[in-house]
């Protein structure tokens, strides 16, 4: 895969990171109420996602870092069907709440093929 995707994909992951702490608020009504100390998890998957871009950026850091933010995003599916589920209570279209399910799918298709697979790193 081009190393444009590469870097964008980690430029992706940086400033959403980034944006953890910045806005958190923003993140604070999609956070589950059956999950505990939600501004921690929001500062602590800021802090993961800013560790995984930064890592796609470093060959010998490549695969872990495709690895663990598989394993973010696959750990954001619930986040992200509580808001389908409780989509009234968000300022999203339906669709746009919807459409990050497969996205999430896409993000990970993505990351597999360009840092984790063998032939790729």
């Amino acid at each position: 895969m081009k190393s444009s995707m590469k870097y964008s994909l980690a430029v992706v992951f940086i400033l959403s990171g980034v944006a953890h702490f910045v806005a958190p608020s923003v993140y604070l009504p999609m956070m589950p109420d059956y999950l505990p100390a939600p501004v921690l998890l929001i500062y602590l998957s800021g802090v993961a996602e800013i560790a995984g871009g930064v890592g796609l950026l470093i060959p010998r850091f490549r695969r872990a870092a495709g690895w663990g933010l598989i394993w973010l995003l696959v750990a954001f599916f619930p986040v992200h069907i509580h808001m389908v589920l409780n989509a009234s209570e968000f300022d999203f279209a339906g669709w746009v709440l919807y459409a990050r399910l497969p996205l999430q799918v896409v993000f990970i298709w993505l990351i597999y093929r360009c840092f984790v697979r063998r032939s790729e790193v």
